[in-house]
């Protein structure tokens, strides 16, 4: 017999790439996403915040696909299984716009092109199935990996945003479908 867990996760689309499988939240990913959420690697997510504070995070991440039909996925390194961080589309209350967002929960994890590479998926994913035209992606004041990681995906800065809990944040916008035409989309099966 499954469990309701199991069942969600199975609704949750499954994406791969190179090095990844973007997928669904499993119970156990609990565990890395508190570890993560207190944290100073969480600052740019609102961070940190104590165990608590983590699992309604937690919780609003996998509600997110309930009720707007799609959100961040968890992203596993294929080689190890390893559960390094989220990415996905996100358009919770209070964002100005659909976003793709991203955040690796692993230090070890970063400067080896995983959010790079999750993040051309989702906006693929976005793009593709969801048939968005656009999408930002936001970065709080001072969070430089992930400004340089917009840049890379060839986003450009459109203007700030005042988020009422995070702070000022800096809107990247991603080129329009429409702009990018078989290039700059990651492929996912």
């Amino acid at each position: 017999m499954t469990t309701l867990a199991e069942r969600f996760e199975a609704l949750i689309p499954r994406l791969e790439t190179d090095r990844l499988i973007l997928r669904g939240f499993r119970p156990d990913d609990f565990d890395h996403f508190a570890a993560y959420s207190a944290s100073d690697r969480a600052k740019g997510t609102g961070g940190p915040v104590d165990r608590n504070l983590a699992w309604r995070g937690f919780c609003h991440m996998t509600g997110h696909w309930v009720h707007r039909g799609y959100g961040f996925f968890v992203l596993e390194e294929k080689a190890t299984g390893n559960a390094l961080g989220t990415c996905g589309p996100y358009f919770p209350e209070g964002w100005p716009e659909r976003e793709i967002g991203w955040t690796l929960w692993r230090a070890d994890a970063e400067g080896k092109g995983y959010a790079y590479e999750a993040a051309l998926a989702a906006r693929g994913y976005a793009y593709d199935i969801l048939g968005w035209d656009t999408a930002i992606s936001m970065t709080l004041d001072g969070n430089t990996r992930s400004e340089l990681l917009a840049q890379r995906m060839g986003c450009t800065r459109d203007g700030g945003f005042v988020h009422a809990q995070f702070g000022p944040s800096t809107i990247w916008r991603h080129p329009a479908r429409a702009d990018l035409g078989d290039g700059g989309m990651e492929a996912y099966a």
